[in-house]
């Protein structure tokens, strides 16, 4: 499969006012990226602001850990590409097939209202490509609107980070909204897993994952799809 997918991680490391550190979920990155190289797919990294994407430390603590991790723990030359992604600016959408976004609680500050993000996830849709996102990436999807000025995601079955799991996490009131009530503003038909379990839904040429535990699932059905449009 000679394809090529764009994966867009967030620039934000600051978690609200705490004074700790965020930025994308390890997992998140790891697991879609090595299925879709895996799967000879090429990939192209990129951040709102270029250069180094910041890793959620919380992401990397024992707990976190998968096997996707370790690999990227070992693995130099992707964290040489984390460290020098490409500016979102000089991205353009007829260079990929498909675009996935990985989460960490640092998409809800730089990837929801960005316009340059906006703008290629409209174009991706526009071109009859996929988009994935997963967990708070989902964010990313809450301003783009369709070809008649509608939200995208209205009348869509869309997840993406539950309330309940928000709050699991104890940071219900840091962050700056929650990612289930404002799909579910939009229009989205909102549907979730327990917290924490594996659940990715395609809507058309949207993919979704609820949680970190849900990013491979997600990249998956983007890979697929990209096998069923060859």
């Amino acid at each position: 499969m000679s394809k090529k997918i764009l994966m867009v991680l967030t620039s934000h490391d600051q978690l609200g006012n705490t004074g700790k550190k965020t930025g994308f979920w390890v997992e998140e990155f790891a697991a879609p990226y090595y299925a879709f190289i895996d799967a000879g797919v090429e990939v192209i990294l990129a951040t709102p602001k270029g250069g180094q994407a910041p890793i959620d430390p919380t992401s990397t603590l024992a707990d976190f850990q998968t096997s996707a991790t370790e690999r990227y723990d070992s693995d130099d030359a992707v964290q040489a590409k984390i460290a020098t992604t490409v500016k979102l600016s000089e991205i353009k959408q007829s260079d990929f097939d498909g675009v996935f976004y990985p989460g960490g609680h640092g998409p809800l500050w730089d990837l929801t209202d960005n316009n340059e993000s906006i703008t290629l996830i409209e174009s991706f849709l526009n071109a009859d490509k996929a988009v994935a996102t997963v967990c708070h990436a989902s964010a990313a999807l809450l301003n783009v609107k369709d070809e008649l000025g509608e939200f995208a995601v209205k009348g869509k079955v869309i997840t993406g980070f539950t309330n309940s799991e928000e709050e699991a996490v104890q940071l219900t009131d840091v962050v700056p909204f929650l990612v289930e009530d404002e799909l579910i503003k939009r229009g989205a038909e909102y549907q979730k897993a327990q917290d924490f379990h594996p659940f990715a839904i395609q809507d058309g040429l949207i993919i979704t994952g609820q949680n970190p535990a849900s990013s491979a699932l997600a990249a998956e059905k983007l890979l697929e799809h990209l096998v069923e449009i060859i």
